[in-house]
């Protein structure tokens, strides 16, 4: 069998599963948001925080829950960090430097799980397990409750309400979350990945000295880093390493726990609008969007251009040999793609339109499926922006889902989509012109520009890879990267919660002869043309400079 052939046949039986898993995850979803009934174990959790689930907010008081939760994570896992070195099972670690640790903190609660340093070398079990796994879970809960406060905004009507921010985070995690993520860990450790919590111990003889492995509750925080799109490995090497990721089976389940979530919510959102058609829509423009970048993705990687090339069967560098090309391909479109940012390759090594393409995933937007909430958000918010265009056309109002498209609505969607990519291309021109960040860079030229926009990419999009060309690791990226992470996760929920609440106060419009369909595919086509022509007019010029420059000239 070719590479070629066991790639197709991989993503054949990936769309397969994901398509089995979309029907009954999305609906159990959809009533897991809309229920009333609350559990006995989530009635404790109230009443130690305080909260009455049943008392419903508008959008400022959802903001303030958001907000507030996730300030006092932030303070928590960056205490817990500095005082490692005197907590239990630190395995003989050090407390982490107060750059690195607001840095860390930054990330795994804004969901970006972005690491600038190794590991296995730095944090201890009560670290990786009481603080990173922990917002592991908490940071993929609040992004899914603020795009079912949005999809709320779509649903209801003559009303500010949006549901209460603490029932959405409890039930998310406790009814969704958890128990996926058991079934996961139990998969993954069946499959080779370790689960314990062994101190560091030497292994063998290698090249004259001896190395270090230690152990970790790994198999348990893999299944939540892929389902929660999250990212951040218990290792340096990530999904590369054979403790996270040991074959190719579990290679396949990992991405297929990556894109569960964020497919599976397009169902939700049709469920809860009530028109399931309006739903597929949303998941056909990001089908559509991510199996074009994963067939050229492979198409890239597989292509040869040389003797080595041709007996390694395609651009073998920087790859596992248990995955492939295949493999990897697929893995890095997905996770791109998605608001994860594991690896189980080495974005830096692929060619230069592969490492390009990995760098357009994030700068969409990650909305194709996207992160676990903040995939589904963005693309209503495109979604929002394709029928104020359609509108355009036609000399009409725009309506969407019933709701008028008015200038409040349109200036919302306009701030989100602007957030990001001021904090991208701000940052990458910043550190380009100062000396210092320059000396980060492994490589000079096209490459080296890569790597420091790529980096700004990941963090304020809260993907978390990277080109893992570029030391990080000192106090300027740590720094600007961890303010990029913040403000590109919350900056953009402050519009995406305003925009929910003017949606939820109108009254619906009633459908008329003039009425756009968006449940039909001729709008998926312009949803997807949309995101294309924004993303493009927003980042060729750097991308000119970095990927397209270096894949032209090799």
């Amino acid at each position: 069998m070719s590479p070629q052939l066991a790639g197709v046949l991989q993503l054949t039986a990936l769309i397969a599963a994901l398509a089995l898993a979309y029907r009954p995850l999305g609906d159990h979803m959809a009533k897991v948001y809309s229920s009333e009934k609350n559990y006995t174990p989530e009635k404790w959790i109230y009443k130690v925080i305080g909260a009455n689930p049943a008392a419903e907010m508008r959008w400022p008081a959802y903001l303030r829950g958001v907000l507030a939760f996730s300030a006092v994570s932030v303070l928590f896992l960056y205490l817990l960090q500095r005082i490692q070195g005197s907590l239990p099972g630190s395995l003989g670690f050090s407390s982490i430097d107060p750059d690195q640790a607001f840095n860390t903190a930054a990330s795994f609660v804004a969901n970006t799980n972005w690491q600038s340093y190794y590991g296995e070398q730095a944090m201890g079990h009560v670290v990786q397990t009481g603080g990173l796994a922990v917002q592991n879970f908490l940071s993929a809960a609040v992004g899914m409750a603020v795009a079912v406060a949005l999809v709320r905004g779509f649903a209801r009507s003559r009303t500010g309400e949006l549901g209460n921010f603490w029932a959405d985070l409890v039930r998310g995690t406790v009814r969704i979350l958890l128990p996926i993520s058991v079934i996961g860990a139990l998969v993954l450790v069946a499959c080779g990945a370790i689960q314990n919590f062994s101190g560091i111990h030497q292994v063998g003889q290698f090249m004259g000295g001896t190395q270090e492995w230690n152990g970790g509750a790994v198999a348990s925080q893999e299944a939540i880093k892929e389902l929660g799109t999250n990212g951040g490995g218990y290792f340096n090497a990530n999904s590369a390493h054979p403790f996270e990721n040991p074959n190719p089976f579990s290679n396949l389940f990992e991405i297929f726990l990556i894109l569960l979530i964020p497919f599976a919510l397009t169902r939700t959102f049709g469920r809860m609008v009530g028109s399931l058609r309006q739903g597929y829509a949303i998941l056909g423009a990001m089908a559509v969007i991510w199996i074009g970048f994963t067939a050229l993705m492979m198409w890239t990687e597989f292509a040869h251009r040389g003797p080595a090339f041709e007996i390694a069967g395609g651009s073998m560098e920087g790859k596992e040999t248990r995955f492939g090309i295949a493999g990897s391909s697929i893995f890095a479109v997905a996770t791109t793609l998605t608001s994860t940012g594991a690896v189980n390759s080495f974005h830096s090594s692929y060619t230069g339109f592969g490492g390009g393409i990995t760098m357009l995933g994030m700068q969409l937007g990650e909305i194709a499926p996207g992160g676990v909430g903040s995939g589904l958000y963005g693309m209503l918010i495109m979604a929002v922006i394709a029928v104020f265009i359609a509108g355009l056309m036609v000399g009409r109002t725009p309506e969407y889902l019933g709701k008028k498209i008015g200038t409040r609505q349109i200036k919302l969607a306009a701030c989100y989509i602007l957030v990001t990519p001021a904090l991208v291309l701000g940052f990458t021109a910043v550190a380009m012109a100062l000396p210092t960040p320059g000396d980060s860079m492994t490589n000079s030229g096209a490459h080296g520009f890569s790597e420091i926009l790529y980096a700004y990419t990941s963090g304020a999009n809260n993907n978390g890879s990277a080109f893992a060309g570029l030391n990080a690791d000192t106090q300027w990226f740590n720094t600007t990267i961890g303010i990029a992470m913040l403000l590109g996760r919350f900056v953009p929920m402050v519009f995406v919660l305003a925009l929910a609440g003017s949606l939820a106060e109108q009254k619906p419009v009633p459908e008329t002869a003039g009425t756009l369909r968006t449940d039909k595919p001729l709008y998926a086509g312009l949803l997807v043309g949309t995101i294309l022509i924004i993303t493009g007019l927003t980042y060729f010029p750097a991308l000119a400079l970095g990927p397209l420059a270096e894949g032209l000239a090799s």
